[in-house]
């Protein structure tokens, strides 16, 4: 699918990487998560909406992108991708060269998403964390799927436990 099939479908893509525009501000990325959108008092409640979740992308509304730490542009590649209202959420690597206590951060935010009802599809090397906050997952190996289940019966399976939990 071309880029403007999959935003109309409704899928947001939070790539590995962040792909954030570094020489636009905080504010432009959030509203080019937007563009799509004409509903100017949903488009301002879900600006409210990403800010609750990431308060410093607020401190930093008028900061350009590319001179954000990695975590910020993190939350910011995260507000955008929220910005469109997707029905499915895709994040590659979320954690990805992040500080504990920034990945603790961007799961708290994965958490309350999927909570609210938005299906997520992540990809993530951290597969206790992964399974910690979803409710299916699956085990990859050399680009086949090997397992798949419950996260719940993943997290409690021995072989998943000693392969991938370091356990």
């Amino acid at each position: 699918l071309a880029a403007h099939d999959i935003i109309r479908k409704g899928i947001a893509l939070v790539p590995e990487g962040r792909g954030v525009f570094p020489r636009l501000t905080v504010a432009e990325n959030l509203a080019m998560g937007a563009f799509i959108r004409d509903d100017k008092d949903g488009i301002a409640a879900d600006l409210e909406m990403v800010y609750g979740y990431f308060p410093r992308l607020r401190e930093r509304v008028a900061q350009l992108a590319g001179t954000l730490s990695g975590g910020e542009q993190q939350m910011l590649a995260i507000g955008r991708a929220l910005m469109s209202r997707p029905k499915l959420l895709l994040l590659d690597e979320p954690s990805m060269g992040l500080a504990p206590i920034m990945v603790h951060k961007i799961f708290e935010v994965v958490r309350a998403v999927a909570a609210q009802g938005m299906t997520i599809l992540l990809i993530e090397q951290n597969a206790r964390l992964a399974l910690q906050c979803s409710q299916r997952g699956y085990v990859m190996e050399s680009g086949e799927i090997t397992l798949n289940g419950e996260s719940a019966m993943l997290l409690d399976d021995p072989k998943v436990r000693a392969a991938y939990l370091g356990e």
